[in-house]
């Protein structure tokens, strides 16, 4: 072997396991949360595991189980949050609480009092369901949709574009 090929080997042996270090190190497995900033990690941290948030949490990504009163992510989190207020950027997974907020695009199923997301596929369940452009299924007593397809059933059924009507009751079909 050659000087040269054995002082690239040398760097690869030694730079690999660093920066792979650097990666898994901008990734948390724990958060614990009183109330931002009052918590184990800064706010634009990673947490890939479990966040527990006592009264208010937010990390940009949450990768996991999220369970708190208010919960909030600002980049795309995938996983399982429960609380009573969840604020996300944009997620993937299951979603439960009294009030579920997705500002960006939502993959999964959205359970509670009220579920509102901009752009939606999936499952929206709760006593008011409100989306731009849904795709899916949503089950309540209000359903609203600016475009959508799928199937709405509830008391008011609302779809504004895509709609077999603007309005019907009991259910509603987008196309």
């Amino acid at each position: 072997m050659t000087t040269r090929r054995i002082l690239m080997l040398t760097g690869v042996m030694v730079l690999v396991p660093l920066a792979t270090h650097q990666a898994l190190a901008q990734k948390k497995p724990i958060q614990l949360s009183l109330a931002t900033p009052v918590q184990i990690f800064p706010p634009e941290d990673t947490i890939a595991g479990v966040r527990l948030n006592l009264i208010y949490g937010r990390n940009a990504v949450v990768n996991g189980v999220d369970v708190g009163l208010v919960n909030k992510t600002t980049e795309v989190s995938r996983g399982f949050q429960l609380g009573i207020v969840g604020l996300v950027g944009s997620f993937q997974g299951v979603q439960w609480g009294v009030v579920n907020i997705s500002e960006g695009k939502f993959e999964g199923w959205q359970r509670g009092v009220v579920n509102v997301s901009d752009t939606f596929r999936g499952y929206q369940a709760g006593l008011v369901n409100s989306g731009r452009d849904v795709e899916g299924f949503q089950l309540s007593l209000v359903n609203y949709a600016r475009s959508f397809k799928g199937l709405q059933i509830g008391l008011v059924n609302i779809i504004k574009e895509g709609g077999m009507l603007p309005f019907f009751p009991i259910f509603n079909i987008g196309t």
